[in-house]
């Protein structure tokens, strides 16, 4: 059965969902630590979640790009994560989805969270067919993502060094193995209907 154009694929429970972001060493480990971020993570800004582990190694560079050297697996809420979506937009307009590119821009400036949708990715990092997500959280996302969605925060850069590792050496079997196992992320239908252009 061939992948849909877009789907969100993630590691999950009944309850929680576990997405990733990678940070400076300072702000990852502490966070890490703690539980929580610490009060030099801005809560003002747009915070970016991947829940697809290939493609935040994609953006961080397996943890090599600076800035972006402790990689985070934070579990959260499945009742956040599913809030998110329902108040957010699209991160671009699209034709036929929006009345027009106004209405997209006044709906992007009151949306507390944006969805983008991003080429996949192998093991080797080279871009597949179909899509995975990324949600950028705003306002008053951010602030209940930081405050009151997180059930906990790993450290999950030993893991993605050994992985890296074995890529680099060929051995995509032993990388394949430890990968964490990501399945089709259900929601009810039409759930995403305004998201999935």
């Amino acid at each position: 059965m061939s992948e849909p154009k877009n789907r969100i694929r993630a590691a999950y429970t009944d309850s929680t969902i576990t997405v990733y972001q990678a940070y400076t060493p300072e702000i990852g480990r502490r966070a890490a630590h703690e539980g929580r971020f610490p009060p030099t993570w801005k809560r003002d800004r747009m915070t970016w979640i991947k829940p697809s582990f290939l493609w935040m190694m994609y953006r961080c560079g397996w943890g090599t790009k600076e800035g972006q050297e402790t990689v985070l697996a934070v579990e959260i809420s499945r009742a956040g994560f599913e809030w998110a979506l329902q108040n957010a937009c699209l991160s671009h307009y699209e034709r036929g989805l929006h009345a027009d590119e106004a209405a997209w821009k006044r709906q992007l400036k009151r949306a507390p969270a944006r969805v983008q949708w991003d080429p996949e990715r192998d093991l080797r990092l080279q871009p597949l067919p179909h899509r995975s997500l990324q949600l950028g959280l705003a306002g008053e996302a951010a602030r209940l993502y930081a405050d009151e969605w997180i059930t906990s925060i790993t450290d999950v850069t030993p893991l993605v060094h050994t992985i890296h590792a074995h890529v680099q050496a060929g051995d995509l079997d032993a990388a394949q193995r430890l990968l964490p196992r990501e399945r089709p992320y259900l929601v009810k239908e039409g759930f995403l209907a305004h998201l999935s252009r």
